[in-house]
């Protein structure tokens, strides 16, 4: 298992996988130095994600490798067809996977999502389209939303 640490408009992410795929991309409260050299298993990671947030990738092409029951792998492949740009709501989603009465353990394994971003569970929201809960902070979720969105909000000052 190899690590690289690469910087982001949202503060440094880890990244950790091998040759199989990625086991982990976390983005960091703390602020790391970025690795200059990238081991070879991470480098396709590494520059699709520098591309995501260049505005040039709407989508991750990867070996993934996550650890997680199979009802978390079942939510995190889901979450990975919820196109750019758009939104489910955590209800929708537990409809999606077949029991509507699963809303809390969807809610669970969609915070317990060990790839930041490539598998994006930042596009999960409230069934009022509140920004609910969120592994990397409020914060990071709607500027993931804004940097997504189709819509760009002008300022007006």
């Amino acid at each position: 298992m190899v690590t690289a640490y690469i910087d982001t408009p949202l503060g440094t992410a880890y990244i950790e996988g091998d040759a199989i795929g990625l086991k982990t991309i976390s983005v960091l409260e703390t602020q790391e130095k970025a690795t200059n050299i990238i081991p070879e298993p991470l480098e396709e990671a590494a520059y699709q994600i520098k591309e995501y947030f260049e505005g040039k990738r709407k989508s991750f092409n990867l070996s993934l490798n996550p650890e997680g029951t199979a009802f978390q792998k079942k939510v995190w492949n889901a979450l990975q067809q919820i196109p750019f740009g758009k939104t489910l709501s955590y209800l929708q989603l537990s409809k999606q996977l077949g029991d509507v009465k699963a809303i809390r353990a969807v809610a669970s394994a969609n915070g317990k999502n060990p790839l930041w971003i490539v598998i994006p569970c930042h596009r999960v929201i409230g069934s009022d389209g509140s920004l609910t809960g969120y592994a990397g902070g409020l914060h990071r979720k709607k500027w993931l939303l804004d940097h997504e969105s189709p819509v760009k909000q002008q300022t007006l000052f």
